[in-house]
């Protein structure tokens, strides 16, 4: 649930300015028309990865797979395919994707006088789905999935079955090794991809193959009646995923995984077809405490929502509110507001578009205007209509939301008592460790927690104390996942975190008061400082969710050891960047290997070098993919069942080797 951001130079630079930027004449200097870069075919895309597929961790290098998987897809979505082949292979690091659709056209295009699957596989903005002539519906709108993955794979053989033969082309790091040459007759028809990821561009090149299967499973329930095997030649397994029901049986499904008691027996659900665009919902309130909307467009998960889920969420509040208004319920002594309505809601949206506009690339946020009113439309009058035809079940989710509003205000209330026995000059007054910044402009500022003194002052020397602050917590941090917020604030390095945030917590936490642009948690690079981060994240998941999703939370990422070659200095944030550091040195050089034990061994030069520079430092942005899927690890890791860890442990017990103990 993190994302890469900013650079990170391992090299140091002597020759930079206490900016981090090197130093140049006035008048332009050396910077010429001979300096400017044109990057020719798939260059930008290997230069610059993240701006394609998001990050190269190993979301991005799964990503690469959803790309290819979703224009098999898109065959099942014009009605050329009903079955898809996904095969990891023994080696873990390559994947076959296979489908019995149409085939990829292999003529010679009529422009270029390249063959159409060397172009779509090597050319950026090239494809079949720019109009609805093939393709009515389709999650592949901008013509560069497969010519991004060919590109960041250092190898890709692409075999294609139509016009009665077999058609083959091979590729290295996206240019082809030789011309599509034709192989066989054969029957039949479809295309099958073969990839392998480039080690030099992700860090690591292991596919997870419980995440391709969850990926695949979902896919199947999107799509029912598409038939997906998933073949795990790593464990020697294969999965048959196929769910003809659909959604209704996905949203029971990710109910049970999640323990999540539902309040009703019988979900609600709705669906349209008309203007060429279909819409399904399907829900119901559970006795949980968060909420829980999985989207979905054109059969592409949008992580970030958007105009559907916009719609979604005020529809709900609209029909329940209509219903107490023309029922004339009210609960005594509390407001019901939007978010009491909405808490412990599961909620799945399909919706298919014939012309979805995504925001970027990995097209995890929809920004099509029109769908939030048309999504409102269909579900305000028939949840308030099922609502009217189910006053049992009504009467059972009113009760619920009831609960809601009740525990928010008794929460703001414990809020309120805590800050009512906090001394006046406590409150006026910031945390007295607090090495604060000096920035007007809030969104410059950044505020980095440390873990102890030592550390705080390391990083408070290596700032840039105009836009940096540095809070050092006092002692250890508190496990807040199951605890009261009266239990919580009793706690002196919440209290100090909370008063330098300015946000409060909890239903008051108010995300316009923050009085930083950016939040960043700043560990040893071990398994102690990966804790104290789990901690931290738990904290801010269960009492500042909205840090999280307003994207203002950031996990730094100091290196673990300081490697000297001759006379140039590496950093390596652990032992596989070590390995690769060694690696590329020339043979014969001295080789001096310096670990860091913690952020306090390292001085404030090497720790503003690596870390706190932003132009030099790697950042992983915090989000929240799955909401359900959250809350269950931070339960199962962090919560008051100890046969929960144990059973995630020994699941999770082939990752040991990687483990810095």
């Amino acid at each position: 649930m993190a994302t890469a951001t900013g650079k990170n130079a391992k090299k140091t630079n002597k020759q930079t300015d206490a900016a981090g930027t090197k130093s140049s004449q006035k008048d332009g200097g050396s910077y010429q028309a001979k300096d400017i870069e044109v990057l020719e075919g798939l260059e930008a895309v290997r230069r610059r990865p993240a701006m394609y597929i998001g990050t190269t961790d190993a979301r991005g290098l799964h990503h690469l797979l959803w790309e290819i998987v979703d224009n098999s897809v898109d065959e099942f979505l014009a009605g050329e395919t009903d079955r898809i082949n996904c095969t990891l292979h023994k080696d873990g690091s390559s994947i076959t994707v296979s489908d019995n659709g149409r085939g990829i056209p292999v003529d010679k295009h009529p422009k270029t006088k390249k063959s159409a699957l060397e172009l779509i596989l090597t050319t950026l903005h090239a494809g079949g789905k720019f109009s609805d002539k093939n393709y009515a519906r389709s999650g592949g709108l901008h013509g560069v999935g497969s010519s991004v993955v060919n590109a960041l794979s250092t190898e890709m053989i692409a075999t294609v079955r139509r016009d009665g033969h077999e058609w083959m082309q091979s590729y290295k790091r996206g240019q082809p090794t030789a011309g599509v040459k034709r192989v066989r007759r054969i029957r039949g028809h479809g295309t099958t991809i073969f990839f392998r990821p480039d080690d030099s561009i992700f860090r690591r090149t292991k596919f997870n193959p419980e995440t391709i299967r969850q990926h695949l499973e979902d896919i199947s329930f999107i799509h029912g009646g598409l038939k997906i095997f998933f073949h795990d030649e790593t464990k020697g397994e294969t999965h048959e995923l196929h769910h003809p029901e659909g959604i209704g049986a996905y949203l029971e499904k990710i109910t049970t995984d999640g323990q999540k008691k539902s309040v009703h027996e019988i979900p609600f659900s709705t669906e349209k077809d008309d203007r060429g665009n279909r819409i399904e919902v399907v829900l119901h309130w559970t006795e949980a405490t968060d909420e829980e909307v999985r989207s979905y467009v054109n059969g592409i998960r949008t992580h970030a929502g958007g105009t559907h889920e916009s719609g979604l969420r005020t529809g709900v509040a609209k029909a329940v509110k209509n219903y107490m208004d023309v029922h004339d319920i009210k609960a005594k002594g509390v407001t019901v507001t939007n978010d009491d309505i909405r808490e412990g809601i599961v909620t799945i949206i399909s919706v298919f578009l014939g012309d979805p506009m995504f925001q970027g690339q990995t097209k995890e946020k929809l920004n099509n205007p029109e769908l939030s009113g048309q999504v409102e439309g269909l579900i305000r009058p028939g949840l308030e209509t099922w609502l009217n035809a189910n006053p049992s079940i009504a009467d059972a989710i009113l009760g619920r939301i009831v609960l809601a509003a009740r525990a928010r205000m008794a929460s703001r209330d414990a809020a309120k008592e805590i800050r009512r026995k906090t001394p006046a000059n406590r409150r006026s007054t910031l945390p007295g460790k607090l090495y604060d910044c000096r920035a007007g402009n809030r969104e410059d500022s950044e505020l980095f927690i440390v873990e102890g003194d030592s550390a705080g002052g390391t990083a408070a020397m290596g700032r840039n104390s105009r836009t940096q602050a540095v809070l050092p917590l006092r002692g250890k941090v508190l496990n807040t996942e199951s605890l009261s917020t009266s239990k919580i604030m009793s706690n002196q390095s919440i209290q100090d975190l909370v008063e330098t945030l300015g946000t409060g917590i909890g239903p008051a936490c108010d995300i316009r008061k923050l009085r930083y642009g950016r939040v960043i948690l700043l560990m040893d690079a071990d398994s102690d400082g990966y804790h104290i981060s789990t901690l931290l994240l738990t904290f801010f998941f269960r009492h500042m969710r909205e840090l999280i999703r307003q994207g203002k939370l950031f996990i730094a990422q100091p290196p673990l050891y300081r490697i000297e070659i001759g006379n140039e200095t590496y950093y390596a944030q652990d032992d596989a960047d070590k390995e690769q550091v060694l690696a590329a040195a020339a043979s014969g050089r001295k080789v001096v290997i310096d670990r860091f034990k913690g952020l306090g061994e390292m001085n404030a030069d090497q720790l503003k070098d690596t870390t706190l520079d932003p132009t030099r430092r790697i950042l992983l942005r915090v989000d929240i993919e799955s909401q359900l899927d959250a809350d269950n690890t931070f339960r199962q890791l962090l919560g008051r069942d100890a046969s929960e860890r144990y059973r995630v442990i020994m699941d999770e017990a082939n990752e040991a080797d990687d483990l810095d103990i």
